[in-house]
């Protein structure tokens, strides 16, 4: 089974403020327990199409 690695290029930032503005907002739809668990969430979620993520 071949390992493939994948290279992926960053297309912005997004600061921890904007991932609390965007939880708050969606908290409802998400499955967390608090706004951090949402925000850590979210976080994950930008990281994987791209972002940095800045002040986690």
């Amino acid at each position: 089974m071949a390992v493939v690695t994948q290279i992926q290029k960053k297309i912005g930032t997004v600061t921890r403020q904007q991932l609390e503005d965007i939880a708050k907002v969606k908290m409802e739809d998400l499955n967390a327990a608090d706004l951090e668990g949402a925000v850590k969430t979210i976080a994950g979620s930008a990281k994987s199409m791209g972002l940095i993520v800045e002040g986690l």
